[in-house]
């Protein structure tokens, strides 16, 4: 059975808002991210992720990161829209379920990036796996924050793996009990 896997990177006062800005990629955590994306079949978002990625990311060729994610199928949550493009795919009304049979499939892991409104119905119906936090030594001072939109209050996380990076970020990988 695959997992769901949720990969959000935050500043140290918890923004996750427009990494973009704040996140700093060095040739160690460039060549990690990439050779994660080797464990996932498929990417998991939300509307607004999906629409954020694909105007920044779905017409760039020639980076090895990008285009691996660009190949990609990619599963998006969505009420408002009605069609997709960049190897997209709707899951339908009942995201969860649609979630829940996807895991059931051979196949790799299943990814989704940052935390979203998605979340309180991932979290609710106990569909991610597991929690991977990249902690960036940066200070944002405002912006989303972490769970911010969630109620994550019945989440028991127990830790399960930390690693530390040349560049000071510290990734934290946890599990619902």
């Amino acid at each position: 059975m695959r997992k769901l896997i949720e990969s959000t990177l935050v500043t140290l006062d918890g923004v996750i808002e427009a990494p973009q800005r704040w996140a700093s990629f060095d040739a160690e955590a460039s060549a990690l991210s990439l050779e994660q994306l080797d464990n996932y079949e498929a990417f998991v978002m939300g509307r607004m992720t999906y629409e954020t990625f694909y105007a920044n990311w779905g017409h760039v060729t020639g980076n090895p990161y990008i285009d691996r994610i660009n190949a990609m199928p990619k599963y998006v949550a969505s009420r408002s829209l009605t069609e997709t493009k960049w190897n997209a795919t709707l899951l339908g009304p009942d995201p969860s379920s649609a979630i829940a049979e996807l895991k059931r499939q051979p196949g790799k892991d299943l990814i989704k990036y940052g935390t979203t409104r998605f979340d309180a119905t991932l979290i609710q119906d106990h569909l991610i796996d597991e929690f991977r936090f990249w902690f960036m030594p940066v200070v944002a001072g405002s912006g989303q924050r972490l769970f911010e939109h969630v109620d994550a209050t019945r989440l028991d996380l127990r830790l399960t793996d930390e690693k530390r990076l040349r560049n000071g970020s510290v990734i934290l990988t946890y599990v619902p009990r």
